[in-house]
């Protein structure tokens, strides 16, 4: 697993308060029970937090998976 893979689970792990070990390479909002509204929101902030910008309306609503916080996280970088 490469540093941003780690990077993304950790975040993931961290706004929705699990373990980096319980998410799943497939992790998605439909997979993850803890995957909250709420949950969703803290990974945004820590997403923002992380990339130093805000991040547009559209771009929040379409992360879904754990591989959308990758690409994310690797185009922010």
């Amino acid at each position: 697993m490469n540093d941003v893979a780690n990077r993304a689970r950790g975040l993931l792990a961290d706004a929705l308060e699990l373990e980096p070990g319980e998410i799943g390479d497939d992790a998605s909002m439909d997979t993850v029970g803890a995957w909250t509204s709420l949950g969703h929101m803290r990974l945004v902030l820590a997403l923002e937090q992380t990339l130093g910008r805000e991040l547009d309306p559209a771009s929040i609503v379409e992360i879904e998976t754990l591989k959308d916080i990758e690409t994310l996280l690797q185009s922010g970088a």
